[in-house]
């Protein structure tokens, strides 16, 4: 299981509708990729912005068909968390389900017909308990 307790380097990548194409997530201190093949990044890819903010843990262990891994649960946790908070942070609002507070966007860089935002993550401060 990764170490919950370390900051993360997150990468967003936007189409030019500011709709979600995907993510990267790596751990900063201990320089290795976080992403567990939840299907998170996937999932959101062709949404809005806000219908990410919007998005459900528990649904999407379901979704994803991840009811029997908790090591998976664990990570989708980790990068819906940093997504929403992101996101949050991105668009410089407050959401129920996010802590802007957490990241601190490092750098936004535009291309041809995309936008990649690069920011620092926090850890959260709590983690859900696996379900039955």
């Amino acid at each position: 299981m990764p170490c919950p307790d370390r900051s993360s380097g997150f990468n967003i990548r936007l189409d030019s509708r500011e709709r979600f194409v995907k993510f990267d997530f790596a751990k900063i201190t201990c320089c290795r990729e976080t992403s567990g093949s939840t299907g998170l990044s996937e999932f959101c890819a062709g949404r809005s912005l806000e219908e990410i903010l919007d998005l459900d843990f528990q649904m999407l262990v379901e979704a994803l068909d991840l009811n029997a891994d908790e090591e998976r649960q664990f990570i989708l946790y980790m990068e819906l968390n940093a997504l929403k908070a992101a996101i949050a942070q991105f668009l410089g609002i407050e959401h129920s389900g996010a802590d802007a507070n957490r990241c601190q966007v490092t750098g936004v860089q535009y291309g041809d017909g995309f936008m990649d935002i690069t920011l620092v993550i926090l850890p959260p401060k709590s983690f859900p308990v696996p379900g039955p």
